[in-house]
């Protein structure tokens, strides 16, 4: 007598493995990544000597801002607002305390900046300061270089800022050069 052997009955899984990485491979390729944001910053170049990038700044070519861990803006060790950092860093720039900026509109305070190419801001910040306060800060004084530089190119050249050639670029930058130190102080 025969016996009848029953096998048990599979599925053949070798094409799942494929099936598996294919659908993997889809997925990547479909689902959108969002793409992180930072700040559009150029940073300054190595100095190639030491000695020349290193000099003494007079007191009054220095306008110090400072941020500090309760979230408040000091400017000069008075408290400002947001709003008032503009004014001030254009008035500051723009200062021409040597009298001898002719396209300088500034009032010739002597506790301002003899001259745009000699004014430096110096933005310190707590550890603390939280970052949306310190971008917005940094912002201000943008728009105040900004504002200092379109009214340079409509004098000068009697052009919209986005009609300059790169040579006249090169002219606006040294006129007003973005002079900015960003120091952190450590908290101990």
């Amino acid at each position: 007598m025969k016996s009848i052997r029953r096998y048990s009955a599979t599925v053949n899984a070798g094409s799942m493995a494929d099936i598996a990485f294919l659908l993997l491979i889809f997925f990547l390729v479909t689902t959108t990544i969002s793409a992180d944001k930072g700040i559009l910053r150029q940073l300054p170049s190595d100095c190639p000597d030491i000695n020349e990038c290193i000099k003494d700044i007079k007191e009054r070519n220095l306008l110090r801002i400072s941020l500090n861990s309760n979230q408040e803006i000091f400017i000069e060790d008075e408290v400002v607002e947001l709003e008032d950092i503009q004014q001030i860093v254009k008035a500051f720039v723009d200062n021409n305390g040597l009298s001898d900026c002719d396209y300088c509109n500034g009032n010739k305070s002597s506790e301002s900046s003899d001259h745009p190419s000699e004014a430096v801001i110096s933005l310190h910040h707590d550890a603390l300061t939280k970052y949306h306060l310190f971008i917005s800060v940094q912002d201000e004084i943008t728009k105040a270089f900004y504002d200092l530089r379109t009214r340079y190119i409509k004098e000068k050249f009697n052009k919209a800022p986005a009609q300059i050639t790169d040579a006249e670029f090169k002219i606006v930058k040294e006129a007003y050069p973005f002079i900015v130190s960003e120091v952190m102080v450590k908290r101990d």
